[in-house]
């Protein structure tokens, strides 16, 4: 059976639990922005966690969608974490190897879970840590055989731009937008082309950052609730989180989940879609035409 565990693990429990080796697959969920210029894949093979496999978010994805990494469908889903070797009765801890400490990897979390499968743990702290911990690295990997996997989509936990454009008037949730505050205002360019910056009207702002300390860890429970109440976010209400293209959003899932939130809502297309598809009045910026 899985481990039982939390959402957030630590390094030294995943070091003791790497000794045991109970049903548990580690996944490095690495992604970065082009702009960066880091391969993910390229650095997986150099270093990364002791018995990780790599996980990729542009491959398992809806390659139909002109938008990137959507989510996939149920079978591309189970068939492509089966070949991880991940079985429904597996614990699976996702890193990523960002500076923030977690940046791609609670993307990852969200998708098992939004596929039903709640065993899976984020390393608190990352890979960032891990290393200056001075933890073992490996530049080995073993494929495992595979492994079958059954996912069940539970469709409340994502948003598409039809609802986000309803909830314009029945205001049945609360949006959050993850994006840097100066994107979120209009002021900062988008890292996409051919997109402005801005927000869906009555939006709030908490930067997926700023539920991080400055070591990379997730703030403590209260820190988190504070953050959310400070934004002008009721954690009594339902909640839809956004951002450029769903990945850091579910930063904010994590932690709207660790302070004790029933479940929140990722707005897959994200602003990605929101701009291209919204009427003018629909995109809100301090900035209007001055980064196309």
């Amino acid at each position: 059976m899985a481990v039982q565990a939390g959402a957030l693990i630590s390094t030294k429990w995943l070091a003791d639990a790497l000794k045991t080796r109970g049903k548990m697959r580690i996944l490095d969920s690495s992604w970065y922005l082009p702009k960066l210029q880091r391969n993910a894949k390229s650095e997986f093979q150099i270093r990364h966690i002791p018995g990780a496999a790599f996980f990729d978010i542009d491959q398992c994805c809806d390659k139909t969608s002109p938008l990137d990494h959507m989510l996939p469908s149920e079978k591309v889903f189970a068939d492509y974490v089966g070949n991880l070797g991940i079985e429904n009765d597996t614990h699976v801890v996702v890193y990523d190897c960002s500076d923030y400490g977690a940046f791609s990897a609670p993307r990852v979390w969200w998708m098992f879970r939004v596929f039903g499968h709640n065993a899976v743990s984020l390393l608190n702290g990352g890979f960032r840590n891990w290393e200056l911990e001075g933890r073992p690295v490996s530049n080995s990997y073993v494929r495992p055989p595979p492994a079958e996997f059954k996912a069940h989509l539970k469709s409340s936990g994502i948003k598409t731009y039809e609802d986000l454009l309803d909830n314009l008037d029945t205001k049945e949730f609360q949006v959050v937008d993850a994006r840097p505050a100066g994107r979120f205002r209009g002021l900062e360019p988008e890292p996409r082309d051919n997109t402005e910056p801005g927000h869906i009207p009555g939006s709030f702002s908490i930067p997926f950052h700023s539920s991080l300390s400055d070591s990379g860890h997730f703030l403590p429970k209260d820190k988190l609730q504070e953050l959310f109440i400070r934004a002008g976010v009721d954690l009594s209400r339902p909640i839809c989180v956004s951002c450029g293209s769903g990945v850091t959003a579910c930063t904010l899932a994590l932690a709207a989940h660790e302070c004790g939130h029933p479940g929140v809502s990722v707005y897959d297309g994200a602003w990605s879609e929101w701009y291209t598809r919204a009427l003018p009045e629909y995109v809100i910026s301090e900035g209007r035409g001055k980064h196309l």
